[in-house]
């Protein structure tokens, strides 16, 4: 039977594959006769799939039929929000995502817009099971900022030799990589884990070093320190690099084959799910997926590392510490006595004492920030200020030409970046941190100076 008879039997697609095994498997034993036909056959299941749940070629489709019948749908658990500035549409999918159920715990950050599956900006925590998509395609996206023992008057008396490092220290745009292919031990680590990554090394291997497109971005700016801060640095301002970006390619090949899986195993009544399908953590397929995940989180931090060297080499400058984070990443964690797989989709880690970083946009500070550990937001807090417009709104609205002229009254130079990466594209970052004050404490502020993003125009974040 072709699927249109199926579904003229009585039979939804969802379980359309457990049919056809049985009809398969039927025709083999020769069970089809001209008294037995598939399409009766078919039809009786469907109507009362009970008495067919023995049945030595169609108990997988009886089953099938009788637990999605009797499924009664989890109530969403409920979801404490910070931040005045989300959407209806943004609280729908969040609300949607919390009706999983696996789903125990989630929180929605201020920075919080719509997402693919869970909103950019949402928290959630899934027991004994990871969803690909909860995570993101670019697996492993983070932060990294290096502080160099360097004045910042330099960003202007020798500003050619801060924006060629820019130029030369990493490379922007979709499939974008290094002119030379750089060496970490990153690619000494075992990418044969999964068959999916073991494919993968060799082109992770060409865009180490690379920054890709979207919000990505390297810049330059001046850190300020005022007072006691937990960097071991003296107060007053120096020169900082901060970088944006994740695991590339390799990262986006990883969640998109996972997520492939995850949907091949849903039951018929979670089809609802289909764009945040999960995993159990009791089959292979979600135990590859960690693997491969963290080998991606380490890709990501050695991707940032690689930048930052080259670039401190290119000036000539000492590196003297500096902070680093994911905030697209899926952490095992206890909260409320149990052990949960706590998705963090644009969302920070802020445990109590940890450090982490929050940007604004390319002419607005980013902030070094102290976690407190708030249990409420599952010790979460925001990954940037988070958009206010679409990237198509921003490109329809703004042209670079003015938006350049007013960047530099700020004193912000941008070497390249797309229209949809306007400042006004983006929610006010000090309204978004005064939105969290009981998620983080501000440790020192970086004004970006000199910037570089793709300007091709297209999303990999």
């Amino acid at each position: 039977m072709n699927p249109h008879q199926l579904e003229k039997a009585g039979l939804q697609k969802a379980f359309h594959n457990n049919a056809i095994i049985g009809i398969q498997s039927a025709h083999k034993a020769g069970v089809f006769n001209g008294a037995i036909s598939v399409k009766s056959k078919i039809a009786n299941i469907v109507a009362t799939p009970k008495q067919f749940v023995d049945d030595e070629h169609f108990s997988s489709l009886a089953k099938a039929l009788v637990e999605a019948a009797e499924y009664v749908a989890p109530e969403s658990i409920e979801y404490p929000t910070w931040g005045n500035q989300i959407d209806e549409n943004c609280h729908k999918q969040m609300a949607d995502a919390c009706r999983m159920p696996v789903a125990r715990a989630a929180a929605l950050m201020p920075d919080a817009h719509l997402g693919y599956g869970l909103p950019i900006g949402g928290v959630l925590a899934l027991e004994n099971a990871v969803a690909p998509y909860a995570v993101g395609v670019d697996i492993a996206c983070r932060m990294k900022l290096s502080i160099f023992d360097m004045k910042p008057d330099l960003l202007d008396i020798n500003s050619d030799l801060f924006e060629k490092a820019l130029h030369e220290g990493t490379a922007f745009g979709v499939g974008s990589q290094q002119k030379h292919k750089q060496d970490h031990q990153v690619m000494g680590q075992d990418w044969n884990i999964t068959k999916v990554t073991r494919e993968l090394k060799d082109r992770a291997h060409t865009q180490l070093g690379s920054s890709g497109s979207g919000n990505h971005f390297v810049e330059f700016g001046v850190l300020t320190i005022d007072g006691a801060n937990d960097l071991n640095l003296n107060s007053g301002k120096y020169i900082a690099l901060l970088s944006h970006s994740g695991s590339r390619g390799a990262g986006a090949a990883v969640c998109n084959s996972y997520t492939a899986q995850a949907r091949q195993s849903l039951k018929p009544q979670h089809k609802e799910f289909n764009n945040i399908a999960w995993l159990d953590m009791n089959t292979e397929a979600g135990q590859e997926y960690w693997l491969a995940m963290n080998l991606m989180g380490d890709y990501a931090a050695a991707n940032h590392d690689t930048i930052h060297k080259i670039i401190a080499k290119l000036i000539g400058g000492e590196i003297l510490t500096g902070v680093e984070n994911h905030h697209n990443f899926c952490w095992k964690e206890e909260h409320n006595g149990k052990e949960l797989y706590v998705h963090r989709k644009g969302a920070t880690p802020a445990g109590e004492g940890v450090l982490g970083i929050i940007p604004g946009s390319m002419a607005t500070p980013a902030f070094v920030v102290r976690g407190k550990g708030n249990i409420d937001s599952l010790k979460s807090a925001s990954h940037g200020a988070g958009r206010l417009m679409s990237r198509t709104q921003a490109r329809s609205k703004y042209t670079w030409k003015s938006v350049q002229q007013d960047l530099a009254k700020k004193g912000v130079k941008v070497l390249s970046a797309g229209a949809d990466e306007v400042p006004y594209a983006y929610k006010d970052i000090f309204e978004v941190m005064k939105e969290q004050q009981d998620l983080v404490d501000i440790i020192a502020r970086f004004d970006p100076r000199i910037v570089k993003m793709s300007d091709d125009g297209k999303a990999e974040d």
